[in-house]
């Protein structure tokens, strides 16, 4: 009695061909880098949350602006703050030394804070478009895999000139694990793009509205 074919992960990953073994390890990697990426957003979001809403309570607590600049420093930590920073620094720096304002104040302020934002959008998008390439590319490098593997597959049967489903089987099973891993790295890379990229998009829009209100205060104060 012939021994029963094991049909493992692992064993059907031992038995591919060399090119079906590096495209299911290229899935693998690629599932665990957008892993890693995936991790990485989540706490990198809930820490701007996080820094967004401490800020928010401390500018609108009614202590004035330049206490609150003060008590940042220098060297702002928080992206909230380095928006706030930014357009305070821009503020002091359009006061001339006998107290007049220097003419474009408003416009400069606009600007510095819209590079500050532009600058926190960059670093909570950043690895985002890997999870977009990964969820594009994974499903077709799966194919390809099982395209490769089937192929294999009917070469051997060819070979044999047996057409026995215990001879088909495992080859076929070893082609289609491709597919599966194709699958497994896509699915979460496409359902948390969407997801990451939206609450990018609030946390920036947060920063905005900030920034819009922030510059009505400042244009109050060049107005009166």
């Amino acid at each position: 009695m012939e021994a029963a074919t094991d049909f493992s992960m692992w064993a059907l990953f031992a038995r591919a061909t060399i090119a079906v073994k590096f495209v299911m390890l290229l899935l693998i990697g690629a599932s665990i880098w957008c892993w890693a990426v995936i991790i990485d957003k989540w706490l990198q979001f809930k820490r701007a949350r996080r820094e967004a809403s401490r800020f928010d309570r401390a500018f609108w607590s009614g202590e004035p602006l330049d206490g609150l600049y003060e008590d940042i420093g220098p060297t702002p930590k928080g992206q909230s703050e380095k928006i706030f920073a930014s357009g305070m620094t821009e503020w002091r720096r359009s006061h001339r030394q006998d107290g007049e304002l220097i003419a474009g104040a408003q416009a400069r302020i606009d600007r510095s804070m819209d590079v500050a934002i532009a600058k926190e959008a960059g670093k909570l998008q950043r690895g985002l478009p890997v999870l977009a390439t990964v969820g594009s590319t994974a499903p077709f490098i799966g194919l390809l895999g099982t395209v490769w593997g089937i192929m294999n597959a009917f070469i051997e049967i060819a070979e044999q000139q047996n057409t026995n489903l215990a001879v088909v089987a495992p080859g076929i099973a070893e082609a289609l694990l491709a597919t599966a891993l194709g699958l497994l790295a896509a699915i979460p890379a496409v359902v948390f793009y969407n997801k990451l990229s939206a609450d990018a998009d609030r946390i920036v829009n947060g920063y905005e509205a900030f920034a819009d209100e922030f510059s009505t205060i400042l244009s109050r104060q060049l107005d009166s």
